[in-house]
């Protein structure tokens, strides 16, 4: 049976070249353009282990995913990949803001410069670019302090580090959820093209404290340990980024137009979000201690 879009209309089978898609989001991506759909995902990137699981060539899917390990900043195959995809979605980037203070060329070049010749090759190929990028671009930096470094601590029984006190607010969105957007930009073209779309979750506001706290109790959960072995420990915003880091308090990303345009909403609360994330980094990290314990020692 043919899929159809939010129109109605059959929505095409498409070759995709997504660039940077063995991170964190375009793995996801991938396995939803495998498994969800009859899309076949031309994957560029430096590394495939995030998407390895996905490749093996016994898979029902193995004829609609291919990997192609190349540098775009110096590969002259990323021109054919675009020409020969229907689509090209860019997610190559340096997101981690403790690294714009610490890398601030390595970041423009790899957040700008080396995006020059995506765009100019779809341009000159006529073909459909999705790019991504971040709240940040309307200021004063939301990125700051994410879950990532608070689930490292967790799993290495660390103190949470509390950025100023932690007393800035966030929100947080659910991998599944994004890429549900994604997928719909994907297959709603005439809804999406030339337009920009906030993609978050206004109802998982929190402050960094609160957050820690959650996190805590998800964890002690999920691990079985007491909360009261975790502990949070607050450092000052220059200690923890370094000298000139700029930080914005608040800011609520605005759902109104993608959500009349594409008819997307997030689903997933706070709660179930830390839940999933956290029994799956413990079940991660415990196998892997478990693999390195096996292994003879010299």
């Amino acid at each position: 049976m043919a899929r159809l879009n939010l129109d109605g209309k059959s929505i095409p089978m498409m070759s995709i070249c997504m660039i940077g898609g063995g991170g964190f989001i375009g793995s996801h991506l991938c396995e939803k353009l495998v498994a969800e759909t009859n899309h076949k995902a031309v994957v560029v990137d430096v590394s495939s282990e995030k998407i390895d699981h996905l490749l093996d060539r016994s898979l029902p899917w193995a004829h609609r995913i291919e990997f192609h390990q190349l540098n775009i900043k110096s590969d002259s195959r990323l021109e054919t990949l675009i020409k020969s995809s229907d689509l090209t979605i860019n997610l190559a980037a340096i997101c981690t803001p403790a690294d714009y203070n610490t890398r601030p060329l390595e970041t423009i070049y790899s957040n700008f410069v080396d995006s020059i010749p995506v765009i100019k090759y779809c341009t000159e190929n006529k073909k459909r670019l999705i790019h991504f990028s971040t709240c940040e671009i309307y200021g004063k930096t939301i990125g700051s302090f994410l879950p990532e470094e608070f689930r490292k601590s967790l799993l290495r029984g660390e103190p949470l580090k509390l950025v100023d006190g932690g007393k800035s607010q966030r929100t947080f969105l659910y991998i599944k959820d994004a890429i549900d957007a994604v997928a719909l930009m994907i297959d709603n073209p005439e809804r999406a093209n030339g337009y920009i779309f906030n993609v978050g979750n206004p109802d998982n506001e929190v402050s960094v404290k609160e957050l820690a706290a959650l996190m805590i109790k998800a964890y002690a959960k999920v691990s079985g340990a007491p909360a009261s072995s975790m502990s949070t420990v607050n450092v000052s915003a220059e200690d923890f980024y370094g000298k000139g880091y700029d930080d914005s308090d608040r800011r609520i990303p605005d759902m109104t137009f993608i959500t009349r345009q594409l008819a997307w909403k997030p689903r997933t609360p706070l709660d179930e979000l830390l839940d999933v994330t956290l029994q799956y980094q413990h079940r991660t990290y415990s196998r892997a201690i478990e693999r390195e314990l096996s292994k003879p020692s010299n």
